[in-house]
């Protein structure tokens, strides 16, 4: 999905060995929209040819001022750009942000963003010794505090890398989306359940969470403050571990009670029974009966006990009656399917409101921004 369609995005990259993945990072931008300009620092450059990311960009990348005052073109009061985006940040360049200096391409290109007061987003790279000097977590700190988005690093193996392209490339969105849902608190209920049967044995259907992930990313682009309930683990958002429909139910309901929620979204497949658990293995090659008890609906007690704008996904076409009165009981919107779309990475779907229905065909990212679109 075209997310950064129309924007111009500064990448400005310094002296970080991550520098050598931004060939790939702007291309991830561009597929997704955006013009990219590079801007780099010497210490970038000699580490990643200009010329790769001129061939990356389409557009001679900038490795000096000169009297085109590119930085006053592009972020400067009026300029061309949407975007600063600084990835790799190292520790030096936040240091300089942090202090006002500045002496390399980047640098200034960021003093005129901060002084337009355009979106900027940095994505530190360095080792973690580095990253936990405390003027570094000082600078960033303070860069939060200008509004700055940084995109925290993943820390491993003694280091602080930066994180991976595609969630710097959502930030990138959620920085010029102008963010409808900022403040709002989602919650989502994503994917499968799993009921242990035995010791070895679960119950469980064919979802994915890709319906999931796409609403929940959608959230985090738009602004919003996330947590999904799921067993899987997704970036940008807070991930909350849950397995069986118990486990789920307990955990929304803590969620609910304990954060708040100004909007629910109930997307997971959540069991509709419970097997009767035996011990062990149950051995096979005979014939086995197995007793399902049914679960009490998490939907219809977060419903109850918190109205929040409610938005229930229904598994059939025959289930628009029921959609139907789910929509009379108070939810704001019923997203109907069919068994056929789950674990499918596109399909057809009808998002049902008090003013109608609408029909939307493809991918779960363009789905998730129809559903979103439907509540702004």
């Amino acid at each position: 999905m075209k997310t950064l369609l129309g924007k111009t995005v500064v990448l400005a990259v310094t002296g970080s060995i991550a520098a050598v993945e931004t060939v790939k990072l702007a291309h991830a931008l561009r597929r997704r929209g955006a013009e990219v300009q590079a801007v780099m620092t010497a210490a970038a450059a000699g580490i990643v040819h200009p010329d790769a990311l001129t061939y990356a960009t389409g557009r001679l990348a900038i490795t000096r001022i000169t009297g085109l005052v590119e930085h006053v073109l592009y972020c400067g009061e009026g300029g061309a750009a949407d975007l600063l985006l600084v990835a790799p940040c190292t520790a030096n360049t936040i240091g300089k942000m942090a202090s006002g200096i500045d002496d390399t391409p980047v640098t200034t290109f960021v003093t005129t963003a901060l002084g337009r007061g355009m979106p900027v987003v940095i994505a530190p790279a360095m080792h973690e010794s580095m990253y936990r000097h405390p003027a570094v977590a000082e600078n960033l700190r303070r860069l939060r505090s200008w509004g700055i988005d940084v995109v925290d690093p993943k820390v491993e193996e003694g280091k602080a890398k930066v994180a991976d392209i595609d969630t710097v490339v959502l930030h990138a969105a959620r920085a010029v989306s102008g963010r409808p849902l900022s403040g709002k608190r989602v919650l989502i209920t994503s994917g499968a359940c799993a009921e242990p049967l035995d010791d070895v044995r679960v119950l469980t259907t064919r979802s994915t969470g890709q319906m999931g992930r796409a609403l929940a990313l959608e959230a985090f682009r738009l602004g919003a403050d996330v947590t999904v309930v799921h067993a899987g683990s997704f970036p940008c958002v807070r991930n909350v571990h849950a397995t069986t429909a118990v486990e789920m139910h307990q955990a929304v309901l803590r969620v609910c009670r304990d954060d708040g929620v100004d909007i629910y979204v109930s997307a997971a497949a959540v069991s509709d029974f419970a097997p009767e658990r035996r011990e062990g293995k149950i051995p096979s090659g005979s014939p086995l009966t197995v007793r399902l008890n049914p679960l009490p609906k998490i939907i219809d007690e977060v419903m109850a006990a918190f109205h929040p704008v409610t938005v229930a996904f229904k598994l059939g076409w025959h289930e628009e009656e029921r959609a139907r009165a789910m929509l009379e009981a108070g939810a704001k919107m019923v997203v109907v399917n069919t068994p056929v779309v789950m674990g499918a990475a596109e399909g057809s779907f009808r998002i049902m409101t008090a003013g109608g229905v609408t029909e939307v065909t493809g991918s779960k990212e363009e789905v998730a921004a129809a559903v979103w679109s439907g509540l702004l």
